[in-house]
């Protein structure tokens, strides 16, 4: 006895005047846009946002670019914080520990709580992504010039 099968396969239809509510985020240029405010740091820095949180991503990210011998004071974040550098040199330091020299391409995770400061470079500019939590900022003292200018970073040792 042979059996029939029918088998019905379902495509979505999708009309095209159907209308879609899409954020379309494009980083067309590294070009920053906005001057940031003079208040939690030394120099000259640039602010561009790139994505806002919402209900759906409770994430900000934004591209800050700082001219070199700039940095911003120690602070720390309620939720967690990942700097992504895409140009350029910078410093960073958690509260405690040794002072770490970022590159292009290195990427930073910060813990929630974390008190920590970031800057550029005394000789080079630097842009990165900041991607962190839909919290505000928390500062926690001002970091002092002295201090920004006598870092010493040991140079990197290659072993074989």
């Amino acid at each position: 006895m042979m059996r029939k099968y029918l088998f019905v396969i379902l495509f979505p239809l999708v009309s095209s005047s159907q209308e879609y509510n899409l954020k379309s985020y494009k980083i067309d240029n590294l070009d920053v846009e906005e001057k940031a405010p003079n208040i939690h740091y030394l120099g000259n820095a640039w602010l561009k946002g790139i994505v806002e949180a919402d209900t759906d991503f409770e994430y900000n990210i934004t591209l800050a670019t700082f001219s070199s011998d700039s940095t911003l004071d120690w602070h720390k974040h309620s939720t967690g914080q990942v700097l992504i550098i895409v140009k350029g040199e910078g410093y960073y330091q958690e509260k405690g520990k040794k002072v770490i020299k970022l590159r292009e391409g290195d990427v930073i995770k910060c813990d929630k709580n974390i008190e920590h400061w970031h800057s550029s470079t005394k000789q080079k500019l630097v842009s990165y992504l900041a991607v962190y939590g839909a919290s505000n900022t928390i500062w926690t003292e001002k970091l002092e010039k002295e201090y920004y200018d006598n870092i010493k970073i040991e140079p990197d040792v290659i072993k074989y």
